[in-house]
């Protein structure tokens, strides 16, 4: 399922810094890019480039991504973060995430055409300089029908303390 991005309030913080993301994500090598490891969960192109594991900064690759890096270290609960790179065509197969401990955001860099997400019955398109928040253990798509790469911050975030009442 979606959540309001008001879920995460880094999501405020990181649309408010886009062009800056986008504009590191775009100066990286092509093909420092490295394949999903889930290979069955897609045809071809699921390519990421990672920033931070496991709430600890991938100091050889932060060092190309300087401002991203100084901005993803300071938001609150943070545990994973990095480039998300889908080329066209390619079509990530349903399925479902390993923690309910996190929730995971996408921030759009650069979407070209028939782009889409669908979580659990419902599916929305990406959209630059804009998140998207969602429980990744709920079975979930992803497509790339478009002429060129979709690129999206992909972060994971210790899940807030459920509200009740």
């Amino acid at each position: 399922m979606f959540l309001p991005k008001q879920t995460l309030p880094a999501a405020v913080t990181l649309e408010a810094h886009w062009h800056t993301i986008l504009a590191e994500c775009l100066a990286l090598p092509h093909d420092e890019f490295a394949a999903w490891p889930e290979r069955p969960l897609y045809n071809q192109g699921w390519d990421v480039y990672g920033l931070f594991a496991g709430g600890v900064a991938v100091r050889e690759n932060c060092v190309f991504c300087p401002a991203t890096a100084t901005l993803l270290a300071s938001l609150p609960g943070l545990v994973n973060a990095g480039f998300s790179r889908l080329a066209a065509g390619t079509r990530i197969q349903p399925h479902t995430g390993y923690s309910r401990a996190v929730l995971r955001l996408h921030l759009g860099l650069r979407i070209g055409g028939d782009c889409g997400l669908r979580v659990g019955s419902e599916q929305r398109g990406w959209h630059e300089g804009h998140c998207l928040v969602f429980d990744d253990t709920v079975e979930h798509e992803a497509w790339n029908h478009g002429p060129g790469d979709r690129l999206v911050l992909l972060a994971d975030f210790s899940r807030p303390p459920e509200r009740v009442g």
